[in-house]
């Protein structure tokens, strides 16, 4: 009996646990699959002599695309460069390649997959959103029968620590990232995710496989967190709402897609609401299933070492079949409405020399509006939140507005 034989491209975090796992759960494993089953190789460009696995290291990476054993190959390395090309030759040699690179998926996903379908393997990437949490498959598979009308939810666990943090501890931003940071939840440079970035990707990535054309990160309007002060959550909690990032993909009534990564006042009556800290949670409505909520751990080692050795198992299970995962490649945008072309409603916090004047003129710009209270408001501030209207017109109001007034703070309402 022929052994399924893995190769593994990366030993950093993700790779380290993928490996840890396999060898952990190999016994199960080879159950599952129905025959033995080996990590061959194990590609990264530095030494680890002390590593238990030190004798599957090579660095040669035509080593593994030339073995015709081996039948499935996981890129856990990162980024596009190295990663899109390995990829690419892995698949065109007919070998099945599992992933945890949003960014790769976000950026190739269409052209990736197309070639896979061509070469009779399988390209997947569970891993690439939520970490652990089965979300990919879910969606290609058990809700397959629905009418997707939205996807949304809290896709990165950094900026949820840090939301937390300033919540419940009252704790500033730039405190809250350092902590983030100090447990190794945020990276050195925290761009990525504190901006926005990584959602985007994810999200990306989740509408592409719900709606069948590539959204490219280029069409998403993406904002992060770090604007986000103390006020604006006291206001927020007052109000009855916890303050969250959301990537959203949703199909409009004019027939094309809403899709954006931004900060977002959540109702505690939504259960998005109580995610905390490192946690995600990606809510899903079906015509036919209604809502669905997908929660869990969403990164860390063996969290997406989870997703990642759950596809490598779908790969030698199924041999030579192309599982049905594809999306068609877009040419423009023309699909996707312009996020300010969106119905919103928003909560606005203003600084003026005397705010409460401003309030008669505040109507007659947005109809009905709730004002909002904290503990202490300052004579020259003022917050209220807007009723629903497109996010343009709500930029108009604003925009004159601030000829007596300084916008200090807009954040959306889910």
């Amino acid at each position: 009996m022929a052994v399924g034989n893995v190769a593994v491209i990366g030993f950093g975090v993700v790779g380290s646990g993928t490996v840890e796992l396999f060898e952990k759960n190999r016994a199960q494993i080879e159950k599952k699959v129905g025959r033995p089953c080996d990590i061959k190789y194990i590609l990264d460009l530095r030494d680890f002599p002390d590593s238990p696995y030190a004798d599957r290291m090579i660095k040669d990476f035509d080593t593994i695309v030339n073995d015709k054993d081996i039948e499935v190959v996981a890129e856990v390395v990162g980024g596009k460069t190295f990663a899109y090309d390995y990829t690419r030759r892995l698949l065109e040699a007919g070998k099945s390649v599992v992933t945890s690179n949003k960014e790769l998926v976000a950026a190739k996903g269409a052209e990736l997959l197309k070639i896979a379908k061509e070469h009779s393997c399988n390209y997947l990437f569970e891993a690439s959103v939520g970490g652990g949490i089965p979300i990919i498959r879910p969606l290609n598979k058990c809700l397959a029968g629905n009418d997707i009308l939205q996807v949304c939810g809290i896709l990165n666990g950094t900026t949820n620590f840090i939301l937390t943090k300033m919540i419940r501890e009252q704790m500033s931003f730039e405190d809250a990232l350092k902590l983030a940071q100090q447990n190794g939840y945020a990276e050195a440079d925290p761009t990525a995710d504190i901006e926005g970035i990584d959602a985007q990707r994810k999200i990306c990535i989740l509408g592409s496989l719900v709606y069948g054309k590539h959204i490219y990160p280029e069409m998403v309007h993406h904002s992060g967190i770090s604007g986000i002060t103390l006020d604006d959550v006291e206001y927020a909690e007052n109000a009855g709402f916890g303050i969250k990032l959301i990537g959203s993909v949703k199909k409009l009534e004019n027939g094309k897609l809403g899709v954006i990564v931004c900060p977002r006042l959540v109702p505690k009556s939504n259960l998005l609401s109580s995610v905390d800290d490192v946690y995600n949670a990606i809510a899903v409505t079906g015509d036919g299933v209604g809502d669905v909520l997908f929660y869990g751990r969403g990164a860390g080692k063996l969290p997406t070492a989870s997703a990642v050795v759950g596809d490598i198992i779908d790969c030698l299970k199924h041999q030579h079949t192309v599982l049905s995962l594809t999306w068609e490649d877009s040419e423009s945008a023309d699909f996707i409405e312009h996020y300010k072309q969106v119905e919103t409603a928003m909560y606005v916090r203003i600084n003026a020399q005397n705010a409460e004047s401003l309030k008669a003129s505040v109507s007659e710009m947005f109809g009905k509006v709730m004002y909002i209270e904290r503990a202490g408001r300052p004579d020259n501030e003022l917050a209220f939140i807007t009723p629903v209207m497109k996010e343009a017109d709500i930029d108009v109001n604003l925009n004159n507005l601030s000829r007596s007034a300084e916008i200090a703070s807009k954040i959306r309402l889910l």
